[in-house]
């Protein structure tokens, strides 16, 4: 199993950065794919960005692109979303989710994060 741990976000004003952690404990490996969703007020949650557990192959959703980025902190064992120039309309709960390589679809999910973009 693993554990994961949202921790970040906020209230924040348009044109804002914001940086999220995911803690990730238990049993994680290389193989793994952490990933970051969203799922906005009354919407289905979406998919934003993704890492491999080694740090390589990280896939986004395009509208973050740019915007975004995701990183592995070794000595703390956090995903990290940073966000910058944030919009109102990437208002929503953030999860952190977790996969390993031959899973289709995300097994493990943390509780979710409210980021709260004004503007």
């Amino acid at each position: 199993q693993v554990q994961l741990v949202e921790s970040g976000g906020g209230l924040v004003q348009a044109g804002d950065s914001l940086r999220l952690s995911c803690a990730v404990s238990g049993r994680i490996t290389n193989s793994c794919t952490i990933g970051w969703f969203r799922q906005p007020p009354g919407k289905d949650r979406q998919f934003v960005i993704s890492i491999r557990w080694t740090g390589g192959k990280i896939d986004y959703q395009d509208s973050v692109k740019g915007r975004f980025t995701i990183s592995r902190d070794n000595a703390r064992n956090t995903v990290d979303l940073q966000m910058n120039r944030l919009k109102a309309e990437d208002t929503a709960v953030y999860y952190c989710a977790a996969r390993y390589s031959g899973d289709v679809t995300y097994t493990y999910w943390g509780q979710g994060t409210q980021v709260t973009v004004s503007s």
